[in-house]
């Protein structure tokens, strides 16, 4: 192969992959790079946090959508049901209603040592403004709105 060629080929394949790679439009933990999502004081359940949940993957048939774990997250009023005053296998409320702190849900969905693998498994993990709003809905009532 001439030189010429060679050179025009190599010239060619450098100017494809400039226009490849760059920022993803979605970063690792699964949220849109370009989103607008922002911290609540007072989250709804059926708006912020079932997109959270579905967003995640907490909510498809393989995880919670099914009943990984005897957890079924299926709809908002099944979650709604099974989540809040509800008692985990483990004998740990999942969501006390007003103390995030004490809720194993936000304890899971953290990683907190001694309650098992971190939720959802494999990731991608909430981010800081997915679990403030997780977070706040819960010490706000954790109202079913």
């Amino acid at each position: 192969m001439s030189r010429r060629v060679f050179g025009g080929i190599a010239f060619t394949l450098a100017i494809l992959a400039g226009g490849c790679g760059g920022d993803s439009p979605t970063d690792p933990g699964g949220n849109n790079n370009n989103d607008t999502r922002t911290v609540k004081t007072d989250p709804s359940f059926s708006t912020d946090v079932m997109e959270i949940l579905t967003r995640t993957g907490c909510t498809a048939s393989n995880c919670h959508g099914g009943t990984q774990g005897g957890l079924t997250l299926s709809t908002a009023a099944v979650s709604y049901s099974n989540l809040v005053n509800r008692v985990a296998t483990t004998g740990d409320t999942l969501v006390v209603p007003g103390s995030a702190i004490n809720s194993y849900l936000v304890k899971r969905l953290e990683g907190a040592s001694g309650t098992g693998a971190r939720m959802p498994v494999g990731g991608p993990y909430l981010d800081a403004t997915d679990m403030s709003n997780v977070k706040n809905w819960i010490n706000q009532g954790a109202k079913n709105n």
